[in-house]
Order: structure tokens, then sequence, then C-alpha cells
């Protein structure tokens, strides 16, 4: 682990878990993930290199009419996306690698399927948010993660306003192509980053004990916390440009994790071992089952278009074979019930006809449960009928296995595949070598059933405390990039017999209203809307009106010293004369010309007298609203009625305090 560095002036991580900056792994550890990750950078690397040539092949080819030049780059082109395809099985390879996943302990499982984290390039953020490109494989790098998804929540509201980009470019490669993804969306920033949290979930599942209870409850939870992420994900980002994170893939994939989640149950379940009792063994012929299931529909949802030309070949096939295997025991299990387990007199009938009755859809015309229960030969040659096909089974799953060159150098999962085999091939051949016409029957399907409920467990970010790197900036519910703001202006000012002159509101940070146009403030540039940052030199953006009024009474009669901002509220402010205000345009130019044009008209009219300090403050609110934004009042200057201008929608400036 390493600690992020801190930016200049702030101090340093402290190791509390509630510290400022959170750790991400030593990108530069040589372990076996690392590896693997700096091999799929290596690849996006490759994979960019060869779509611009084969981007700019295509262009030539468009462009002309040579047919000598045609040869050559129809050649060149099948050069390049011989290349391609070769880099896509390479890439490929990395996301079939789940050895390096899996628990370091023995184990005598099927190995489980991690998602590979997306590949990034460095953004020009400060040093604290590169972390999130080395999260450990762990509850704190998922913790770690989250806290950089909420932090760019506060960036993108503080700094990025909703009309226009900030010209921050962000690139991420797609996990199954290595194409890259490039665009000035802060949106895309936060997708990729859910999209990796869900990865990381998964490889935390993958990297369970799947041999002690405790690691099958953790790997049980972080698969539906992988669901739960990338549901969200795909319910959240219903538009992004990344085919890993399109509505289709996420689909297949949140399927993928929900069916893992399942198969940790079901190896829960049968962890402490299958006692060879009637009851318990229907119980895990329809629980093993239901995995038979989901796997098979997990490989339906992977051979539709369009997921099917980019989802990797042996993630098809493995949950094939998972789809095979699982349904092969679930026969097996019924084969042992019916061979092993004869009808006593001390037996409940009624209970193990319900029971028997419960597995299937259907029964083989003419036969019946009660029947076969009592009928020691229809026993026997109903187990052999389901022994025959989960034979069957074991051997398409051992088929598909040794036709896909990735799993089948697995050494664990032929080892599981070649065992079951074995066993249900035993389990056969210790049978009577009866030929009768029962013996030519075919076994019923099985119902899938279980108990345990299994479901997405969606993203709990509430529960992930961070700080806002920009606190300092003021409360964002203000200070945002939604708002305008002038810049600071410095007020000095003394009080006139113990009166400011103005009245506070708001909370933080505080307005000033009520405001005597002939009050020293007012008189120093003081306008009424104003928010006071700071007082006396101290920030006072996070401060109330009783906090900052005890500022001014500490100060007694001294000379006080405040600065304020005026928020530009083009909307409100926006003249019916200034159509030629527009996008692009510098705002100050049109306000002039404005001004100008209201002195020529205002020349001619006679200046009213001042209103009183208690009559202004109620009467010209509405005035004071609509020239907040000129460069000065103008005396006397009639009241217009002002028109919202289309134009102030589009405004590109925008500056934040």
């Amino acid at each position: 682990m390493t600690d992020a560095l801190p930016p200049p002036g702030c101090p340093a991580a402290e190791p509390a878990e509630d510290s400022y900056f959170r750790k991400g792994c030593n990108p530069l550890a040589e372990t076996g993930r690392s590896k693997l990750q700096n091999q799929r950078a290596v690849l996006n690397q490759q994979i960019l290199k060869a779509v611009r040539l084969r981007a700019g092949a295509e262009n030539l080819l468009r462009a002309t009419n040579n047919n000598k030049v045609r040869e050559q780059v129809l050649l060149e082109l099948s050069f390049v996306n011989s290349d391609l395809q070769i880099l896509k099985e390479e890439l490929e390879g990395l996301n079939i690698s789940v050895e390096v996943y899996q628990n370091t302990e023995e184990t005598f499982s099927i190995p489980l399927v991690p998602l590979g984290l997306k590949e990034t390039k460095e953004v020009d953020f400060t040093v604290p948010l590169k972390a999130c490109r080395t999260p450990s494989r762990d509850e704190a790098g998922t913790e770690m993660l989250i806290s950089y998804f909420l932090q760019l929540g506060h960036v993108e509201n503080r700094f990025f306003p909703p009309t226009r980009h900030m010209g921050i470019l962000f690139t991420w490669y797609d996990s199954f192509t290595g194409v890259p993804v490039c665009q000035q969306n802060l949106l895309l920033e936060k997708a990729s980053i859910l999209f990796n949290i869900g990865a990381l979930y998964t490889q935390i599942g993958t990297r369970c004990n799947r041999q002690t209870k405790t690691g099958l409850e953790n790997a049980v939870d972080a698969f539906q916390r992988a669901a739960g992420v990338l549901s969200y994900l795909k319910e959240t980002f219903t538009h992004t440009p990344s085919y890993d994170m399109s509505p289709a893939m996420l689909n297949v994939l949140v399927k993928m994790m929900l069916a893992q989640a399942r198969e940790c149950v079901f190896e829960q379940i049968s962890l402490p071992g299958i006692r060879n009792e009637f009851f318990t063994l229907v119980k895990m012929t329809q629980e093993v089952a239901k995995v038979g299931e989901v796997y098979m529909l997990v490989n339906s949802a992977m051979n539709q278009e369009p997921v099917k030309e980019n989802i990797p070949y042996s993630w098809s096939k493995l949950a094939q074979i998972k789809s095979d295997h699982y349904k092969a025991l679930a026969h097996y299990f019924i084969a042992t019930i019916l061979c092993d387990h004869e009808l006593q007199s001390s037996d409940d009938e009624d209970q193990q006809e319900k029971a028997l009755s419960q597995l299937y859809d259907y029964v083989p015309e003419g036969v019946m449960v009660l029947t076969i229960l009592k009928d020691k030969v229809q026993r026997k040659q109903l187990g052999k009928a389901h022994l025959r096909k989960a034979i069957v089974y074991h051997e398409e799953a051992l088929r598909v296995c040794s036709l896909c060159k990735k799993l089948r150098n697995i050494d664990v999962l032929q080892e599981v595949l070649t065992a079951a085999h074995k066993r249900s091939l035993l389990k056969y051949a210790q049978q009577d070598k009866e030929d009768d016409f029962l013996s030519l029957i075919q076994a019923p399907d099985i119902l899938p059933k279980t108990e345990h409920k299994v479901e997405m467990v969606a993203p709990q970010f509430s529960k992930v405390k961070v700080k806002d790197f920009f606190h300092r900036l003021g409360p964002l519910s203000v200070f945002s990039a939604k708002q305008r703001w002038t810049a600071p202006r410095t007020i000095h000012f003394c009080c006139e017999a113990g009166e400011l002159g103005f009245s506070l509101k708001g909370g933080s940070p505080v307005q000033t209203y009520c405001l005597d146009p002939v009050c020293s403030a007012a008189l120093m540039g003081l306008k009424e809307g104003d928010y006071i940052v700071s007082v006396g030199g101290v920030d006072c953006k996070w401060l109330g009106v009783n906090e900052v009024l005890e500022k001014f009474k500490s100060m007694g009669e001294q000379p006080i010293e405040i600065e304020v901002i005026s928020c530009q509220d083009t909307a409100a402010s926006m003249h019916s004369k200034s159509a030629t205000y527009s996008v692009g345009m510098q705002k100050t130019y049109s306000l002039i010309c404005l001004a100008m044009e209201e002195d020529k008209i205002d020349q001619t009219k006679k200046a009213p007298p001042k209103l009183p300090f208690l009559s202004w403050g109620t009467k010209n609110r509405q005035k004071a609203a609509s020239t907040l934004c000129l460069p000065s009042a103008v005396a006397g200057s009639s009241q217009i009625k002002k028109k919202l201008s289309p134009f102030t929608l589009l405004s590109t400036e925008s500056s934040l305090y």
C-alpha cells in the first residue's frame, strides 16, 4: 500500500480510518493481479494503435478510386484486422485468467469468473484523486473507489457547469474490446468508476476461501453487491459510449454475478457434507437444479445479439459447462434417492410421494410416483435412467471444456468435471445389468427450486463518509458551477451610531438586505443581496447570521473591512434591449451599451427625491434586483419592464468564487 501524496499546503494524511486521503495499491508491486492489469494496459495501447491504422486505411479506401491503391489498402486492412483479432484473443485470455484471482488455499471447486478493472489514462486532477487507478482487492479498495465516486459528485457540482464542457478529456478502455473511449463528460468517469467498483467486488468474491463457511458467506455477499452496483450503473447511466457498460452487456453481467452467488449458496449448503438421506437428497436435487438453470439462462443471454460478438468466448463456454455439470449433479442425486432408498414400513409413504412428485414437471406415461416408490424394479430402472442422463451431461461438459483452449488449461476445472463423471459411471456400474422394456424410459426433467434467496444488494453510498476536498470554498449549495459570481470586492466602512446600515439574512454565507443607500457601506460599494465572505480578514463563508454579527460587534467603533461577492443572475438581470448579448460576446460590452442608451433616455427626466431608509427596503427590492448586474446604478432611471432573452441560458461564461 502506498499513501496518496497531498497537494502543497495540505497536511499529510493521518493514519486514522477517517483520514482525508485514502490509499491505493502500490502500482509498482509485482503481484499476479498487477501483472495482469499491466498486460491489459499494454494490450489496450496496441489495440488503440491498430484501430487507428484501420480507421486511416478505411478512410483512404473511401477516398481513392485508384485500383492499385485500393488493392494495397485492402491488403493492409486484412493484416490490421488479423492483428486486431489476435489482440482480442489475447485480451480474452486475460479475462479468463481466473486462477490469479482465486483463493490461494488449495481448493477442489470450479473457478468463478471475476471482471477485470477498466484501464484509464491519467487525468489532470490533483494527486490524491489518482489512487483510484490502483485500488486494493478488499473492502478498503471498494471504499476508496466509492469515496472517489462521491468526490466526483462534489467536483461536478462545483466546477462542471451543466451548459458546457470544461476541456478535461477522460479516457477509459473497454474491458472486453480494449477500444478507448474519450469524452469531455465527467459522467464517463463516474460510470467507469462504478464499473470498477462492481469489478472489484467480483475479484473479492473470487478471492474468498470457498472451503469455509465464512468465506462462502463473504463470496455470496460480494457477488450480490457486484450485481447491485452493475444494475445501478445500468439504470443510472443509460447512454454510456463504452460497450462493456451498454445496457445489454450490463444485463448479462448482472445475471452472471447472481448465478455465481447462487453457486456459492449451493456450496455453502453442501459444505458440511450431503447426508445420504431421502429428504436431504430431495432438497439438494432441487437446489443444484436451480444452479444449473441460472447458468443455462446466463449462457443463453451471452449468445444473444448484440452481446455475443464481444463477450469472451471462454465465459460463454464456462457458463454452458457449469449448466451441464450442475444438471448432471441433480440427476445423480435423484438417482441416489431411487437406487439407495427403498420404501420401508416405518417410512411416511405420503410424505415421500409428495416430495418425489415435486421434483418432476411430468412423469413418463404409465408411471405413477407412488408405484415407483413401492416397486423395487421401477425404482431401479428410473434411477438408472437418471444416471444415464447425468453421464450424458457430464460428458457434454467435458467435451465443451476440451474444445476451449483457455478452459482446458485450467487444471482444477478438469479435475472437478472428471471426478464427477467417474462418480456417476461408478454408480451406474453398481446397478444390476437388467435388460427389459422399462430400461428404455427417459428420465424426466427436474424442477428447480430453492429456499435461499439470492438478490442484488444496492450500493449504499451513504455509509461511506467523505469530506469535500474543496470544503474551504464554502457551502456547495451556494458555491456551485450553477451559480456565477463576481470577483470578491473589499468594502471599508464605519458604523454610524452603532448601526451597520444594513441587515443580514440567510444561512451560510450571510446576505445583506434592507441596505440603507446612504449608509457608509453602501457608499463604499455594498449592494443589496451581496454575500459576505470575510470580516476583518477572517473567512466567514461557513458562518451564520449570529456569528457574523458577533464579529461586527467585536470591532466596536473601529473601521470594518469586509469582502463581498455578488451573484450574477443573468436570467433575472437581462434587459429587454440587450438582444445583442449572445454566446461568446463579452457580457460587459452589452451591459455598457445598455447603460449608455438608458443614460440618453434619462437625461430629460427629473430625478425623484431620495426615499427614507424605512421605506426604501420594501419599495425598491425589485429595482435593486433588476439592476444588480449593472456596472453602476443610474440615478433616476425609469422602471422598464425586463424580458428574458433566450440567450441567457446559452452563456458560455461561468465563474466560480
